[in-house]
């Protein structure tokens, strides 16, 4: 169980770097190379900045200007991803708390809903996640096979599939994290309706074993026996 959980905690870890990857990288589209009429220079964008490359390595950012400036469906991204790191954070220092080879986190009971509260934030934090990354994702398809939109179209940046890849190792984690706690929860509730059947049967054998051991000695006692025949003896001399 506690192999299990540990295993749980480090997807969760490393899904939650991703996610934190995902979001401050600046490669969630890219210029499609076959539009591009200039093919040494490229142009990347974030949810942060707008990055501009070309072939000999120079590459140069430029934040956006204004948070009301920007289209509705990267704010929700950033939202989106936002909550997912928090999520993702909170999850991390439950497990750490609720895992059972940590000495913290108090008694098997609360240790046990702390670890259920961290799959929780696990498997919200990545979902928070697959959903910005498919949303954006969304965006970026639907510009480019847009017949319509003649502007310079986008492809499906690096950012998105590591965004998706931490979401699915939070989720992973999260749900490892909680099964393991139902295992436990079962193995007390068992354990609570088990019976001690031994005094019982205790006492069942001695009261058996006690009636024998008065009925073994039917004999009387010396005093009887010698008040027995000195009664003998008194009749026979009157006689």
């Amino acid at each position: 169980m506690a192999g299990l959980q540990i295993v749980a905690f480090l997807s969760g870890l490393v899904g939650l770097g991703a996610i934190i990857g995902a979001t401050v990288s600046n490669e969630w589209r890219a210029t499609s190379r076959a539009s591009s009429v200039i093919t040494a220079t490229w142009v990347l964008q974030g949810l942060w900045k707008n990055c501009a490359g070309n072939a000999i390595g120079a590459l140069h950012c430029r934040p956006h200007h204004t948070v009301f400036g920007v289209e509705d469906y990267i704010q929700a991204c950033r939202g989106l991803m936002i909550a997912a790191v928090c999520l993702g954070f909170f999850g991390c220092v439950s497990a750490l708390v609720g895992m059972k080879c940590t000495k913290i986190g108090g008694s098997d009971q609360s240790k046990s809903k702390t670890t259920c509260f961290a799959g929780i934030n696990f498997v919200l934090g990545g979902l928070c996640s697959i959903a910005a990354c498919s949303l954006y994702a969304h965006r970026i398809t639907s510009e480019f096979f847009n017949p319509f939109i003649i502007d310079q179209k986008y492809e499906l940046g690096a950012a998105l599939f590591i965004g998706w890849a931490g979401g699915i190792l939070c989720i992973l984690g999260g749900f490892v994290l909680c099964s393991s706690i139902t295992e436990s929860f079962s193995k007390s509730h068992s354990q609570a309706n088990c019976v001690y059947k031994g005094a019982p049967s205790h006492s069942h054998i001695t009261s058996i074993t006690r009636v024998p051991a008065q009925a073994a000695n039917p004999r009387p006692s010396a005093a009887n026996s010698n008040a027995s025949r000195a009664q003998y003896f008194d009749k026979n001399a009157y006689v």
